[in-house]
């Protein structure tokens, strides 16, 4: 008969982030656990609140499944000695599976002749098997942070303050941090009774009902979105709910109410940034605007109180928000009161990196930098101003009073300080864009003058950290430079910035000369192959072939931009039939070519069909050669493709590699020519095969 098992671990309210993750590690983990202790169940169910995690288990078995099993050893060979003596591999073993070195069997498999361990036990009752299986399962939950408390060696995120295990109505004695389970729960910290006895499994949701607890946090989650909206609507706005801060607040209470407050409307004259992270990173709070999207004065509180006392609570909540909503004011006051450029001078005092120096010597290089990649991108006149004035002022904002108070508004208050500062708005969009992209999928700058401050930023760091020697390793990379060099060519990729990585890296480490010791050409190049590394990942992620991919780099690496667009001309004309024929025969040719012979060839000594293949290729060359300039490579490759008739023919009908000396060197030169062609899109050579 199939049994139901819950089983609840009660504690010291867990953070959120956390509480998600051993949710999640705990269904796998009993899964696993289960599987291991042969015991057969219908569905598994984990709920997890500040104070709980509970497992259920529906359909568990009365029993474990019998064990009979064959389990392969050693090789004869390595499991006794030439006198039959078992060796230390043989008793090893043996001892390993809870038997004797005596039982061990011997059979074949795949040639060979190996021992074998066969296993037979008889399935013990599922109440004796839990109390181990749970005790584990508690100790084999993974926490970013664990903790001991009084005087025992239990580790876990808080301290465990009750267990709970109960088999249908039957307690499973499972023992963890000096505790040993029994019937009784805790209902809500402040809202229940105390201790709750729960007379069987079945039993334990209106136990947690009765506590005033929901445990399952999808139900939490539904309560408290629906609890959103409704208070919203009724104060006639609409929330602010950033999914990070929902979900955060979902693991914070047991028993949620919901409703609105407020702060003085004064405060509105704050930038709505600043009023936002105060209430949602500081307080957890969601903020309310009204039908044009302005923000209001009103904010929605999510609490674990009584719903009773909401109203005190709600005052509670306001005389907290006031607090910091007047220090908000008072440091973007104050900020205003200074102004950028002296901000810019005390960047003198901020350290970028210890040997690299400060941040105000990274301002410098990036106004030179930014300069440099205006040219480079074509910028007009008026471009290349405000991309180097946002250069000057994009780091100031780092020393001033609002963004030390929320660092997550660096260049968001730069921005409004530079408009209040008299600055043009193409500066100060430029000085809050150059932060982007942030991470993969984010936006990229949308000004011309962002995009260059931006990628000289990158750029700079980049070359910086590399020309130490700190270049990532493994999974280690904790100056990010791997996004930064993903922000460069999303940049140059999405955002029309105009580069060559060549001049650009060059140009960023002439930045750096003076500061640290490096070999610029060793260094250079490694900086090229970690950017063109992800340049390559990004081409394939887009789904492009590696093939094409790698068939491209080889000769088009230093221009993100026209990679991508000689890429996906490659891989649409690989799809064609001509496209895919000549491509094999470039590879024949390849592989018959000899560049000793060079290109020159006597026509005196052709046929027809050579004269055919000879003046198609110099047909085409001038054709190809002015749309590959014009980054026309449809073009190019169709022209390519048009030599496949000449050159079946010339395959067909020549024997390249004949007795007579000049006419084997006239063939091979005529095949130089004809693989020439296409080294001006891309390295046909490392193709595989027609992309389909």
């Amino acid at each position: 008969m199939a049994r139901d098992l819950v089983f609840e671990i009660g504690v010291e309210e867990i953070p959120s982030a956390p509480l998600y993750a051993a949710t999640t590690q705990l269904t796998s983990l009993a899964a696993a656990a289960l599987k291991d202790a042969r015991l057969g169940y219908g569905e598994i169910r984990v709920a997890g609140a500040p104070r709980r995690l509970v497992l259920i288990v529906e359909g568990l078995a009365e029993r474990q499944d019998d064990l009979d099993m064959r389990v392969k050893g050693p090789s004869v060979k390595a499991a006794f000695q030439d006198n039959g003596d078992p060796t230390g591999a043989a008793m090893g073993f043996a001892r390993g599976k809870g038997i004797d070195v005596s039982e061990l069997e011997r059979g074949e498999e795949s040639g060979g002749e190996y021992v074998y361990a066969h296993l037979r036990s008889s399935g013990l009752p599922v109440a004796e098997v839990l109390p181990a299986v749970l005790s584990k399962l508690v100790g084999d939950l993974d926490w970013p942070k664990s903790q001991r408390w009084g005087r025992g060696s239990a580790r876990f995120i808080r301290p465990v303050r009750w267990l709970l295990a109960l088999l249908d109505a039957d307690i499973v004695p499972v023992t963890f941090a000096g505790l040993t389970a029994g019937r009784t729960t805790y209902g809500h910290r402040f809202l229940s009774e105390g201790a709750i006895d729960v007379p069987a499994a079945a039993d334990l949701a209106l136990a947690h009902e009765r506590g005033k607890v929901i445990a399952d946090g999808e139900t939490r989650a539904q309560i408290i979105r629906e609890g959103i909206e409704a208070v919203a609507a009724q104060a006639g706005f609409t929330a602010v709910v950033p999914e990070k801060v929902f979900a955060e607040v979902v693991n914070l209470v047991e028993y949620p109410s919901v409703a609105v407050a407020g702060f003085d409307a004064a405060f509105l004259r704050v930038p709505r940034e600043i009023l936002e992270t105060a209430m949602e990173s500081h307080q957890r709070y969601f903020p309310l605007q009204d039908a044009e999207g302005g923000l209001t004065n009103a904010f929605v509180v999510v609490h674990n109180g009584d719903p009773d006392r909401t109203d005190a609570i709600l005052r509670g909540h306001e005389r907290v928000i006031r607090a910091r909503l007047s220090d908000a004011a008072f440091f973007y006051d104050e900020d205003l009161a200074a102004g950028m450029e002296g901000w810019v001078a005390r960047l003198e005092s901020a350290v970028f990196q210890e040997k690299l120096g400060t941040v105000a010597a990274k301002v410098a290089r990036l106004e030179k930098l930014t300069a440099a990649l205006a040219v480079m991108h074509g910028a007009g006149p008026d471009e290349s101003a405000a991309a180097v004035r946002a250069a000057h002022l994009c780091k100031a904002d780092l020393v001033s009073h609002a963004v030390v108070e929320f660092p997550t508004l660096q260049g968001v208050m730069g921005r409004y300080y530079a408009l209040a500062a008299g600055e043009s708005a193409a500066v100060a969009d430029a000085v809050l864009e150059h932060y982007r992209p942030r991470f993969a999928g984010d936006a990229v700058p949308a000004s011309v003058a962002g995009l260059l401050v931006s990628c000289a930023d990158k750029l700079d760091t980049i070359c910086g950290i590399f020309a130490l020697g700190q270049a990532p390793t493994g999974s280690a990379d904790p100056f990010a430079l791997r996004r930064a060099a993903i922000g460069v060519l999303a940049m140059v990729l999405d955002g029309g910035l105009k580069t060559h990585l060549d001049e650009a890296i060059g140009t960023a480490f002439a930045g750096y000369a003076g500061v640290v010791d490096f070999d610029l050409d060793e260094v250079g190049a490694a900086v090229k192959s970690f950017i063109t590394g992800r340049l390559e990942t990004m081409l394939r992620d887009r789904g492009f072939a590696y093939d094409s991919v790698d068939a491209v780099l080889a000769v088009a690496a230093d221009d993100p931009a026209d990679a991508l667009a000689r890429t996906q001309a490659l891989e649409s004309a690989r799809a064609t039939d001509a496209m895919a024929d000549v491509a094999v025969a470039f590879s024949r040719a390849k592989n018959l070519s000899d560049t000793e012979v060079g290109s020159t060839y006597d026509r005196a000594l052709m046929g027809p069909s050579e004269t055919t293949l000879a003046d198609a290729i110099e047909a085409a060359e001038g054709r190809i050669a002015g749309a590959v300039a014009k980054a026309d490579y449809e073009g190019a490759l169709a022209l390519l493709a048009g030599l496949r008739a000449p050159i079946d023919a010339f395959f067909t009908d020549v024997l390249v590699m004949d007795a007579d000396e000049r006419l084997r060197g006239m063939r091979l030169a005529l095949l130089n020519r004809f693989t020439a062609l296409f080294d001006g899109v891309a390295d046909f050579a490392r193709l595989q095969g027609p992309a389909r």
